[in-house]
């Protein structure tokens, strides 16, 4: 994902300004994995194979997300791994 784009997106739920943490970049300067949280509820949102998984709570797969965010915990001594607040 283009960090222009990045840019522009807001969390879903209180609509505030997100802030990246970048996992990994291609050459290209993409963002390939990340974490985007949200400066305001602290609500987590994975960047995998470079796209955001942003859905509303009651529309989250956290069985599936969280098991990512607990892999990225260990590769990359990540602190906090909770996704929702």
């Amino acid at each position: 994902m283009k960090l222009k784009t990045i840019e522009k997106l807001c969390c879903p739920f209180d609509k505030h300004d997100l802030n990246l943490q970048v996992l990994a970049k291609d050459i290209e300067d993409n963002v390939i994995e990340g974490i985007l949280t949200c400066s305001t509820c602290q609500r987590k949102y994975p960047i995998i194979y470079g796209v955001p998984i942003m859905a509303p709570d009651e529309y989250r797969q956290i069985p599936l997300e969280q098991p990512v965010m607990e892999k990225w915990k260990l590769e990359y001594g990540l602190a906090d791994t909770k996704l929702l607040p």
